[in-house]
Order: structure tokens, then sequence, then C-alpha cells
């Protein structure tokens, strides 16, 4: 893996290697960084990874533009996972006037649309009497379900760029499972790199991926405390040694500087830094 500083604006293409840009790597309630939300990009292609709140502004920030973006794909319903999926959603219908694709399963779609944006995008139109729905928005794509798997798993494809979904155990604080959990995954990218997404810690989820896969790195949800819905560092740090060092701290708080020194004590890769290129050979 090499870590390359963004030289200018943001691009939305490379070389035709697997690239991650975090756009941000904060939690819900961070004031020093944007959001946890990302783009993988490999070649002429490219995928959003959430679109929280900050997504828009930060974009902006960066030199490019939530209109630029093709290829979407929704980890879960926070806010600071969907804040700016609305403005997403109008900007191209209105603005940019064409549909971006969303890869999304059919019960997800309902929970974000019935749920969480439809109150805030149907109802701009009437045509003979039905308002506008998730379709007249985005350019749906189906990943298709591996049944070779043992937790719920799902593949789809942006050109060259293979997408894992893993399903995962975020919310509630009492679930036992992600079979009982409110809805909400992690990616898998090129079959080299896993992002968790925002999950409590799941021995499983990391121990078997890992080991059918053996990853380049891992981007894994910390928190710098323990209990909640989110993994803690000292959770992480029951994690074998030979995973820590490639496991990358994200969706962090704003007191980071603090743990500096145990990030390092524990042997973690470190802390997932936003605005610049991790690639993948």
């Amino acid at each position: 893996m090499k870590i390359e500083k963004l030289n200018g604006s943001l691009s939305l293409t490379n070389d035709n290697f697997l690239s991650l840009f975090f756009v941000g790597v904060g939690s819900a309630f961070s004031k020093k960084h944007n959001q946890t939300n990302l783009l993988a990009i490999k070649g002429q292609d490219h995928i959003l990874i959430d679109c929280g709140t900050k997504c828009g502004q930060a974009l902006y920030n960066y030199g490019s533009a939530l209109a630029n973006i093709k290829n979407y794909l929704v980890t879960h319903t926070h806010a600071d996972h969907i804040g700016s999926l609305e403005e997403a959603a109008l900007m191209s219908r209105y603005v940019a006037k064409k549909k971006p694709k969303m890869i999304i399963t059919e019960t997800f779609q309902h929970i974000l649309w019935d749920m969480c944006l439809r109150g805030g995008s149907a109802y701009g139109e009437e045509t003979m009497g039905q308002m506008l729905t998730f379709e007249a928005f985005w350019e749906i794509e189906r990943p298709k379900i591996l049944i070779e798997f043992e937790r719920e798993t799902y593949q789809s494809n942006i050109g060259n760029l293979d997408i894992k979904i893993v399903r995962t155990m975020h919310i509630p604080d009492k679930s036992v499972s992600y079979k009982d959990s409110f809805w909400s995954c992690g990616l898998i990218f090129d079959n080299k790199v896993l992002f968790t997404g925002d999950t409590r810690f799941d021995l499983d989820l990391i121990m078997s991926y890992d080991k059918k896969f053996n990853f380049q790195a891992i981007f894994h949800d910390c928190q710098l405390f323990t209990g909640g819905v989110h993994s803690s560092i000292e959770e992480l740090n029951t994690l074998p040694a030979e995973i820590k060092k490639k496991v990358y701290l994200v969706h962090y708080g704003d007191n980071w500087e603090q743990f500096e020194p145990k990030v390092k004590e524990y042997g973690f890769g470190g802390f997932t830094q936003e605005g610049v290129y991790y690639c993948f050979d």
C-alpha cells in the first residue's frame, strides 16, 4: 500500500489501480474532520461510499462536487452517511439532468427511501397523480447474493472495480449478530481491502474474511472509548498482532491525538488520514 497526497484538485480517475480516498475520517460528531465517507477509484471508474451531512461541502473543498459523482453505495442510514444524499439526488435531477447509479439491495432501498429520503424528494413533482419514486432519481443496480459465504454477502462491479457488500452488526447496542441488527454493511474492494463501515466489535467479521482474502489493509471503525454501537480501541487491541498491523482506524473522535501513543503501542497500522489516496497494486 502506498499513500499519495492530494496534488491540486481531487481526481476521480487513475492509471487503473485501486485507490481509496477518504473524504473524511471523523465520527458523526467530529468538528475537526469531515465525516467518514470515501471514494473508491479504479481507472476511469469511481464510487462514493456514503454521502454524509458534510460531504457536499467537503468535495467542494477538494475541488470537486457532488454533481461529478456517477456511482453511489450507502452503508446505513445515519445522517453522517446519508445527510447529503437529498442534495445529490436533487442536483442530479434538476441541474446535471442525469441519474447517478446506486448499488443497493431491494431491502435497503425500502429503508433508505421510505424511512429517510422520501419526504424531502418525492413531492417536488406530480405526474398523473403520482409523486416521484426512488427510481426517478437513481439508476438502480442490484448486487447479487453470494451463497458461498456464511454471512450475508453480495457482489457488484463498477467497471473493473469489484465490490463485495458484507452485512455488519452496528445497531442496536443489544444485537448479538448482523442477523438481528438494523441494516448496515461493510465493503471489500477487489478482494484486497476491507472497509468495515460502522460496526460494533465483531471478531468473526474480521477473522473469517481475512482468512479468505488475506487483506492488504483493513480500515476499521474505531471509537476511543468502550460502549455504545462502535468498536472500541481496547476491543480492537484483542485482535492478533498480524491483523492489527494492517488495521487503520477510522470514524474516530476529535481527541485522537491523545491516543496516538496507544495506537503505536498496540501495533495498529495507524489512524486513517483524510484527503489522501491509499493506493493498492
